[in-house]
């Protein structure tokens, strides 16, 4: 006999309402929410069994644990599940019945079950996000402990070696002192954890070629990049960008009625996280040369900078979702930007420092010869170094592609990126020390 099994679990508890195919039901029973219990419990089902729960914070180990004894495990987004079954009498035994007659007719709203690596890889943003909050914190507090006492700040960044500098030779009250060295030691520490989990994350993004692929995106860097793959997942669960885009919550929302519609602001559903992250990646369009920081600038000028930024994020997400597809690097990434990036990476996890090769370099300037030069790669070069795909030359892209190029006005930065080339080495001026 095929049974439907409905859990509502908690952190101590686990309530079970088991009903058969007809929706009778057979009996209920509340178990401790231990790996014993749960076992014991496993050891009573079947591989006829098919068994639902909502996502919680201990929800995906309760689901591996039973995965093995039972048919299928159905985990269900509680937000869509509510507005299902919502209601007026709500208890434990109510929602574990709900669950398992939604079971029984096959109209579970599911979610997807992560695998093992992203799991790890949500674990490790998720605590840096946590750490990177609490730094903030902190250094908000001690802004505010300077407001208060009414000190101007003479340093640009308060944070810095410098504005440490000043902090320490700042002659503050006691009381006032005190409390803004216990926060710097708080920030020290948070910091070194900081670090730590960064750590594991450069490791974890060394071994996905997706990442790096990711990386040559204007605006990602490792940590972007491993939040959106955490995020996103399993990319063959979206049919095209679009809806990698609305699994994120970067569309508008919309509300039609007979023959009226109305777009709102963004959903804002999916994973906030890596919705903050694509934001924050996209406005580094904002300088970039390339065919976004064109259209990002043209939007920001036409409505606002933040209508800009969230199209822009949008777009990344659906850009994301071709190059991971079509395992392609970004077409019109910065050759040089992309490669210290990526080098960056390298050396951090590798050590492994890459041998530059010096073609024909000149000497310094003397007595008025040319300025010195220094080469710089095509951005197929910078792949080849480290590993990736080649990217599509300007002759390989779609004809609708190239007609948009031509209206941006970028054919010449796509040609440029395209062939290695020779430009004026800057030298950077020395800061004059204050007296």
């Amino acid at each position: 006999m095929k049974r439907f099994i409905g859990l509502d679990v908690h952190k101590t508890v686990v309530e079970v309402c088991v009903i058969n195919e007809a929706g009778k039901i057979l009996f209920r029973r509340r178990i401790d929410c231990t790996r014993q219990k749960l076992l014991e419990f496993a050891q009573e089902l079947t591989s006829d069994d098919a068994v639902a729960l909502e996502v919680t914070t201990n929800a995906w180990a309760v689901a591996d644990l039973l995965e093995p004894y039972v048919g299928r495990v159905v985990v269900s987004n509680p937000m869509k599940t509510k507005a299902i079954a919502e209601a007026k009498v709500k208890t434990d035994k109510v929602d574990a019945e709900v669950l398992a007659q939604l079971l029984r007719c096959d109209y579970l709203p599911s979610v997807w079950v992560p695998d093992a690596t992203t799991r790890v890889m949500r674990q490790l943003t998720s605590r840096r996000e946590r750490l990177v909050s609490e730094q903030t914190r902190l250094m908000n507090r001690i802004q505010s402990v300077l407001a208060g006492l009414l000190v101007v700040v003479p340093v640009k960044t308060l944070f810095s070696q410098e504005g440490h500098r000043w902090l320490s030779e700042c002659e503050l009250p006691a009381h006032e002192r005190a409390l803004i060295e216990s926060d710097l030691r708080l920030i020290h520490s948070v910091r070194q954890e900081i670090e730590g989990v960064e750590k594991s994350l450069r490791k974890e993004a060394w071994k996905m070629p997706h990442v790096r692929l990711l990386m040559t995106i204007p605006g990602f860097d490792y940590c972007t990049a491993v939040t959106l793959m955490a995020a996103l997942g399993d990319l063959s669960r979206f049919k095209d960008g679009d809806q990698a885009a609305s699994y994120l919550g970067l569309v508008p929302s919309i509300k039609q009625s007979a023959n009226t519609c109305s777009y709102g602001s963004i959903t804002k559903q999916g994973n906030s996280h890596a919705r903050w992250m694509l934001t924050q990646a996209a406005q580094n369009m904002a300088r970039h040369p390339g065919p976004l920081g064109v259209s990002f600038r043209r939007l920001a000028k036409r409505k606002c900078w933040n209508v800009a930024v969230c199209a822009t994020a949008r777009k990344l997400v659906t850009i994301a979702w071709l190059m991971l597809k079509n395992n392609e690097p970004y077409r019109y990434a910065s050759p040089t930007t992309t490669q210290h990036k990526l080098t960056r990476l390298r050396v951090a996890v590798t050590g492994q420092q890459r041998k530059a090769k010096h073609k024909g370099r000149r000497p310094g300037v003397k007595n008025g010869q040319n300025p010195p030069t220094r080469q710089v790669p095509s951005l197929n070069q910078v792949c080849e170094q480290e590993a990736l795909p080649p990217a599509h030359g300007f002759e390989q892209l779609p004809a609708g592609e190239q007609r948009i190029l031509r209206n941006l006005g970028v054919i010449e930065y796509v040609q440029e990126i395209q062939s290695e080339r020779r430009i004026p080495r800057t030298r950077r001026s020395k800061k004059k020390t204050p007296q």
